[in-house]
């Protein structure tokens, strides 16, 4: 198999964030600047500590990641980005109490150093934020100029050779797709009109493609996910990947119900609850925006187990989730779910799953790991959606004629079988016969 041709990952990369004194913008930050100072350890990093398998198990090669594909190196990363609050991300940091005070202190100098670009950012659109620090422009059109203008002069400011821009800001309300999105001529028309179904985070991806940088969508807003935008992707040669970090609850339920479909074992019902104290969960206190966080973690059951294929195990299944605003949890959520299943001639049993996981700690090493990886899509020629980045989130986009994968294995194979193929290695099948001929 022949490698793909990939430019080197030389000089600086910058890390442009919308959202950027949010938890997890912090928890990156402080996590990459730790890891600089040699204070931490990547944990939860495929980019950082994942190995790959090559060629036969016999010839044990299990490289790092980091050391088969040609990545960018976390010293080489600059961050900066928009935030709707005029504040240090020392300050910001201490806010969303993710990082223990004796870290965040050690890390003051340089989490000091970083302040935030005035943000595009309207409540129709996020209705339980307020913010001074925004941007005023007489429409649509005119703000994302602006945004394009920000980028040009932070990557010439921070002499960068190259740029990827990952979206860490807040859930929009439910917005479906349009006439408006349908082609690049209806939006950029609409944008000057301000037409109401363009929301921010369509903006700033709209920025990002025309200034040829990598779009990444880490929640489940429409988004780059419209055909106008997919179209100027691919004619500017840029990759897209979302949407909405897969974390906790959702992760849990992408390993778990694979393996109750790999047995042949029948689900009910599926109750999923929980409690959230942080800004993500003050967002989804309203309903408007609680919906598009809805539709994208119930997507992910429908479609692993997939009723029309087996209606006799899931074709009754009753899915419901729910998300509760409790200020005093912070950003450690804690998840409840209970599944009700059935076995052999019927017979019923339950699952119950109690995570209590912290959602910045978790989500933070995806953010790093997409941002390194589009940086290597970008370098070697990509464009448009990446669907072997789906590994990563909740409703991964794809291609309209077929249906999503949500099945993390199937998704992890199809990770690895990407960067095989990358650089020129034989795909792997699992298949064996050859130990046992």
């Amino acid at each position: 198999m022949k490698k793909m041709k990939i430019k080197p990952a030389a000089g600086k990369l910058g890390v442009l964030i919308p959202g950027f004194c949010g938890a997890i913008s912090t928890t990156l930050v402080g996590g990459v600047e730790a890891l600089k100072a040699g204070q931490a350890e990547p944990i939860g990093s495929l980019t950082q500590m994942g190995r790959i398998r090559i060629g036969k198990r016999t010839e044990k090669k299990n490289p790092l990641i980091k050391d088969f594909a040609p990545l960018a190196d976390i010293k080489d990363l600059v961050f900066g980005g928009w935030d709707i609050f005029d504040e240090t991300l020392y300050d910001s940091a201490l806010k969303a109490a993710v990082l223990e005070r004796p870290q965040i202190d050690s890390l003051k100098k340089r989490f000091s150093a970083y302040r935030p670009m005035k943000a595009v950012f309207s409540r129709e659109y996020v209705k339980n934020l307020r913010g001074s620090h925004v941007k005023s422009g007489k429409n649509k059109l005119e703000l994302a100029r602006l945004l394009m203008d920000d980028i040009k002069n932070f990557k010439k400011a921070n002499s960068l050779d190259r740029a990827v821009m990952i979206w860490c800001a807040s859930t929009e309300v439910y917005i479906e797709e349009s006439s408006v999105h349908s082609s690049l001529e209806k939006f950029e028309r609409g944008m000057a009109e301000n037409h109401p179904l363009i929301s921010p985070s369509m903006l700033y991806a709209y920025a990002a493609i025309k200034s040829g940088i990598p779009f990444i969508n880490g929640a489940p807003n429409l988004s780059c996910n419209i055909p106008a935008l997919l179209a100027l992707a691919k004619k500017e040669g840029v990759p897209l990947a979302g949407n909405d970090y897969k974390t906790g609850q959702t992760l849990m339920k992408t390993i778990i119900a694979p393996g109750l479909k790999a047995r042949m074992l029948g689900v009910k019902g599926w109750f999923s609850t929980n409690i959230l104290g942080n800004r993500d969960g003050e967002v989804l206190d309203d309903p408007a925006s609680f919906k598009t966080k809805e539709v994208s973690k119930l997507s992910v059951l429908e479609s692993i187990l997939n009723s029309e294929t087996h209606p006799e195990l899931y074709g009754e299944l009753f899915h419901k989730v729910r998300i509760n605003y409790y200020p005093p949890r912070g950003d450690n959520k804690e998840s409840w779910d209970n599944i009700d299943i059935y076995g052999w001639m019927g017979y019923p049993m339950q699952i119950k799953i109690n995570f209590l996981c912290r959602d910045s700690i978790l989500a933070a090493p995806i953010a790093l790991d997409l941002a390194l990886f589009m940086d290597l899509a970008g370098r070697a020629g990509l464009s448009g959606i990446q669907e072997w980045l789906s590994f990563y989130f909740k409703s991964p986009m794809h291609a309209k004629e077929v249906y999503p994968e949500n099945d993390l294995f199937v998704q992890l194979e199809k990770f690895e079988n990407n960067l095989r193929h990358m650089m020129g290695e034989t795909l792997i099948t699992h298949l064996g016969t050859e130990y046992y001929k």
